[in-house]
């Protein structure tokens, strides 16, 4: 072979040079010395047979890295989902919040026409936002529909002022109270569903989440119609 005769070569070269032949058994000696676990018996002079010692080290390294690369893709993909069932819980937590007061208004209702039946315009507003917030279904919707009736319920709110006999009343009363209550309740929530959507939302378009999100899409936050909306309906008593 070609590294036998550069071999063959080398030996008559050092043969006619006793000082080449002695660089030589030292060089011979520290590579053999070196590479004494890479090589195979008889073949420490060959250059190609010193590059096949390497090739197992490098296998090994690849696979690590490989194994690597897996686990953190893994833990990235998890916490990604992980931040998406947040967001569903936090988002059960404000429809527990809505359904509480959509229970309320009814009664509500009944209450304030009882010494304001004249305010229709105002009570048919409110009907018909809770019976919007009940037939919306997406998300979306809903906060869409949340929000009108919140609107809606503050109104009914500000004109039950003029009326001291309503306000007098104990069942009114008790039921603005729970109504206040809930609004205070659906304020912490949209407030947690917010942070949760946020968090989401920065896992799944920042490195490496982003190449790792799997086609997932930006989430909603719940955002206010007004700055007017974020406090619960009060009335002074």
């Amino acid at each position: 072979t070609a590294c036998s005769g550069s071999a063959a070569a080398a030996m008559v070269l050092t043969e006619a040079h006793p000082p080449i032949r002695r660089v030589s058994g030292h060089i011979s000696t520290l590579l053999i010395s070196s590479f004494n676990g890479y090589t195979q018996p008889g073949a420490q002079g060959d250059v190609s047979c010193l590059l096949k010692g390497f090739a197992m080290p490098a296998v090994i390294v690849i696979l690590v890295i490989l194994i690597v690369l897996a686990v953190a893709y893994i833990n990235i993909r998890n916490g990604i989902v992980e931040k998406e069932n947040r967001i569903d819980n936090a988002w059960e937590t404000i429809e527990v919040q809505l359904q509480r007061r959509n229970d309320l208004i009814p009664n509500l209702v009944e209450t304030v026409k009882g010494y304001a039946a004249h305010e229709s315009a105002t009570l048919e507003a409110v009907v018909a936002a809770r019976a919007n917030m009940t037939s919306a279904t997406t998300p979306e919707a809903r906060m869409d529909a949340a929000n009108n009736l919140t609107s809606a319920l503050q109104r009914l709110l500000a004109v039950a002022e003029s009326y001291p006999e309503l306000k007098a009343n104990t069942n009114f009363q008790q039921l603005q109270g729970e109504l206040t209550d809930t609004e205070n309740k659906l304020s912490y929530a949209r407030m947690s569903y917010n942070d949760c959507v946020l968090e989401y939302n920065n896992a799944i378009t920042t490195f490496p989440g982003s190449l790792i999100a799997g086609g997932r899409s930006k989430r909603q936050g719940f955002q206010l119609a007004s700055a007017s909306a974020a406090e619960a309906p009060k009335v002074q008593f």
